[in-house]
């Protein structure tokens, strides 16, 4: 199974990808201007890397309510799973971000985040969470046959 993780925002869309070895890599983040070009984008990654689910943060606040990103998040879960037809989960992304940018250089912090690289690192901490979920460390899962 191939795993696609999402940490989606209004100007980048950070990248991941896993499988059921439980290991997620991010994947150079959607920075394209113009929506259209980043949802194309999108598509195209998800056709080349063969997806089977895909995995989205969910902005919930910190105190567990879901506000105005997290309803967001849900029309962009429901657009992914009629667009490719796949299974979309959503897995609490509070302070993946924060997590995406230790041991990073803060002088450069700026031009990192630019480059959509701590986007992508945070979809790498979104889907480690759920693959750590479905595949626990330590279990293999059974060959597919």
């Amino acid at each position: 199974m191939r795993f696609l993780g999402i940490d989606y925002g209004t100007r980048r869309i950070g990248l991941a990808t896993g499988d059921e070895l439980g290991v997620a890599t991010p994947l150079p983040a959607l920075v394209e201007a113009d929506l259209a070009a980043r949802r194309q984008a999108l598509v195209a990654v998800v056709k080349q890397r063969r997806i089977d689910e895909i995995v989205i943060g969910y902005p919930l606040n910190m105190d567990g309510t879901a506000g105005y990103k997290a309803k967001e998040t849900d029309v962009v879960a429901a657009a992914l799973r009629a667009e490719f037809g796949l299974p979309v989960h959503l897995v609490d992304e509070r302070l993946t971000s924060h997590i995406a940018e230790q041991g990073m250089n803060q002088k450069q912090l700026r031009e990192i985040r630019a480059k959509g690289i701590v986007d992508s690192r945070a979809a790498a901490v979104i889907l480690q969470d759920y693959l750590d979920q479905r595949f626990p460390p330590g279990l293999v899962p059974p060959p597919e046959v």
